[in-house]
């Protein structure tokens, strides 16, 4: 005597069905999983203190435009790992700068970090999914440098003031805002990276500066033994 269930047509159609949309869901789970796999191995193997991107070792990540974070990565811990190791980068002697975006540490999100100059006891802020939403203003040349760019400085003809557009990172709703001066000018750098854009691009002409040159002469620029 034969035993078992033998599937009718109905319950084939139903059971590949089901199949299906299981098939569909565990697709649809992976696509949403916050930051790629690679740099997901930036943000958790990086020091405290990250490998900055530098001209031209790193061109292909300077070179790409930066992409918005995603509803799962604002919502994801990666997020702020991310963001106070790119703290402690810009702010570390070893870097001392004033600005960092993203591209900068490898992730191509549009996330930079600068120092608001123009505020009480100039405080470090954190800015996400940032934009340029208009310039406005006298044009103004003045000096540029930058991490990714080591030694170099150029002048670098930048618009006097800016509205810009954001996520801010503790209520992680849209917020904008108005700069002026030295501000809006790093504001600008900063999203100029987000773009794929060097200063270098910009700048009518580019000179060593002989001090930053004597002080990131012993700076070991090496890419960390698993930054593939």
């Amino acid at each position: 005597m034969r035993t078992g269930i033998i599937a009718s047509p109905k319950n084939q159609w139903f059971l590949l069905g089901v199949l299906v949309i299981g098939v569909m869901a565990s697709l649809f789970m992976k696509k949403q999983e916050p930051f790629t796999e690679r740099e997901r191995e930036i943000i958790t193997r990086s020091d405290s203190v990250m490998y900055v991107t530098v001209m031209p070792d790193d061109s292909v990540i300077l070179r790409t435009p930066s992409a918005d974070l995603t509803a799962e990565e604002l919502a994801s811990p990666l997020l702020k790992t991310l963001m106070a190791k790119m703290l402690r980068t810009v702010q570390d002697p070893s870097q001392d700068g004033i600005g960092i975006a993203a591209p900068q540490v490898g992730i191509n999100k549009r996330i930079i970090w600068l120092q608001r100059l123009d505020l009480p006891d100039t405080p470090w802020r954190c800015y996400l999914n940032m934009h340029i939403d208009s310039l406005y203003g006298v044009v103004e040349v003045g000096p540029e440098g930058c991490l990714s760019l080591p030694t170099l400085r150029g002048n670098v003809a930048r618009s006097t003031s800016a509205i810009v557009s954001y996520v801010d990172p503790d209520s992680m709703q849209p917020a904008r805002d108005t700069v002026h001066g030295y501000t809006a000018r790093i504001f600008q750098h900063e999203i100029d990276h987000l773009e794929g854009i060097l200063y270098a691009d910009r700048a009518d002409s580019l000179f060593v500066s002989e001090a930053w040159a004597t002080e990131r002469g012993a700076f070991n620029y090496s890419r960390p033994d698993w930054w593939k």
